[in-house]
Order: structure tokens, then C-alpha cells, then sequence
């Protein structure tokens, strides 16, 4: 067996293709953790629907540990504009609108709506 002679082109082609292979990996992982803290503010979001309906709005307790979990989540700047924060009747509607940010670069939204049943 002769051994023969190469290229530096088929090894620069292969190079950059597993540069470029590199390049999509890291942008997908970065995606992939965007939606995972997404889909947590998301199960966060309606945990507390859940209570908001037992207790007819959002207590002073549930919304300081609903910050202490969105913070520990990754959320910052929150907001809780258009909250149902005053008690409602029975079956009145009782909204649960959670804004922010996420790694302080993306905007989000959470918006969670149900009734009473307290």
C-alpha cells in the first residue's frame, strides 16, 4: 500500500464543517435555555392561578414567594400589572399577568386567567 498524498483543502473543509457544526450547537443549547426558563415561569405562573382561585386573589404571601420563585427561575424586572390583587366574589374572574425579563435581555409574558372558587 502506497500512502497518498493529501490536501490541505480536504482537511480546511472538514475543519470548517466542524467549526460550523460548533457554531449551531452552542446557538441551539443557548435556545433550549430559553425555553426552559420560559417553561418554568410558565408551571410558576400556574401554581399560583391555582391558589389565586382558592383564595379569591393574590395574598401578600403568595406574591412575595411568587417573586422569591420568578427570581430563583431567572426572571428579572418583574411586574404583576393587571393582577387581581383585591378579594373577589365567587366566580368572578381572577387574572394572574405576570411581565419581565429574562437574563435581563428578553421580554416576557405570562398571562393566567380563571375564577374564583374560594
Amino acid at each position: 500500500m502506497k500512502r497518498q498524498k493529501g490536501s490541505i483543502g480536504d482537511f480546511m473543509s472538514t475543519g470548517l464543517c466542524l467549526l460550523g457544526m460548533t457554531a449551531v450547537m452552542l446557538v441551539y443549547l443557548g435556545c433550549a435555555r430559553l425555553i426552559q426558563t420560559k417553561t418554568e415561569i410558565s408551571q410558576i405562573a400556574r401554581k399560583y392561578i391555582l391558589r389565586m382561585e382558592t383564595a379569591g386573589m393574590l395574598t401578600d404571601e403568595d406574591r412575595s414567594a411568587l417573586f422569591g420563585e420568578l427570581e430563583a427561575a431567572g426572571a428579572t424586572r418583574v411586574q404583576l400589572e393587571g393582577t387581581t390583587l383585591w378579594q373577589v366574589n365567587y366566580g368572578d374572574p381572577i387574572i394572574l399577568q405576570i411581565q419581565g425579563k429574562i437574563e435581563d435581555r428578553y421580554d416576557f409574558t405570562e398571562k393566567r386567567v380563571s375564577t374564583a372558587k374560594h
